[in-house]
């Protein structure tokens, strides 16, 4: 198994070089096929004071439109013309101008999904993505270099339908990994009780992944932050976890380890639903 197609969305200028970045690293670490993806908002109509359509305000935000998009497919196009990656560029155009709700149809397309981070207080971008494209998303940090050879990967597993789904979307780098820690948060264990995360594991040996489970506990600490310091602890590449396994309604109102994941990845983060 590997990752045969990229997609890689280009949410603003500020994160696309670093996301670009990553995505060509990776697409050359796979000998992938790299689609890059941006939209922009179609022209809205502006009033005027006296009620009519203002056909200067109108033009002056398409020209800026217009520019924005320019200047990502010359970034997208000179970044590419370095390499002997197959690629393609895909400007988009949408009411909302959302660059991940207008990339879904690609996303869905695509072995895996390349973007940036949320940062403080996430973004409906990145949910955007991870809840509609049915494919795993690459969150990227904002204070690590990015990897594209995964030499320690951390696999957060509690047994949900969501991290199984990441888990196994995660095996082209957890196969290719030196070492790779399956990391169970408080789990149950009592006499005639599996030990939690040895059937995950073990299914994971079989592709030859080579894995171990590690059991914590989290005490005061939240669970991302029991992940969080493991993947420090471990100086792991990647961690690996399913999204909203809590429904988003509840992560939005009252917080939880995807919303904290998402805010500040602590290293190369791959997320799946």
């Amino acid at each position: 198994m590997t990752y045969k197609t990229i997609v890689a969305v280009l949410q603003d200028e500020a994160g696309a070089p670093a996301a670009l970045d990553a995505a060509v690293a990776l697409a050359t670490r796979f000998g992938a096929v790299l689609v890059g993806v941006h939209a922009e908002a179609l022209p809205m109509p502006i009033a005027s004071p006296m009620g009519f359509p203002d056909a200067t305000l109108i033009g002056a935000s398409e020209d800026i439109n217009r520019a924005r998009e320019k200047r990502l497919g010359d970034l997208f196009s000179a970044r590419m013309a370095a390499t002997d990656l197959s690629f393609e560029w895909r400007p988009l155009r949408s009411f909302s101008g959302d660059s991940a709700l207008s990339a879904l149809e690609s996303a869905r397309c695509g072995d895996v999904v390349v973007t940036g981070s949320g940062g403080e207080g996430g973004s409906p971008d990145i949910d955007t993505l991870i809840q509609g494209a049915g494919r795993p998303v690459l969150l990227l940090p904002r204070e690590r270099p990015i990897r594209a050879e995964v030499k320690r990967a951390v696999v957060a597993w509690n047994g949900s339908r969501e991290a199984a789904r990441a888990a196994f979307d995660a095996l082209p780098f957890l196969v290719a990994a030196e070492e790779t820690t399956l990391l169970t948060i408080d789990p149950i264990a009592g006499e005639g009780v599996p030990l939690p995360g040895a059937d995950i594991a073990a299914a994971l040996a079989r592709h030859g992944v080579r894995v171990a489970v590690e059991a914590a506990t989290s005490g005061d600490w939240s669970r991302a932050q029991v992940m969080e310091r493991t993947v420090r602890g471990k100086n792991a590449d990647l961690l690996v976890l399913g999204a909203f396994s809590h429904s988003r309604l509840r992560e939005m109102i009252f917080g939880g380890t995807t919303r904290s994941i998402i805010e500040n990845p602590p290293c190369l983060t791959l997320m799946a639903r």
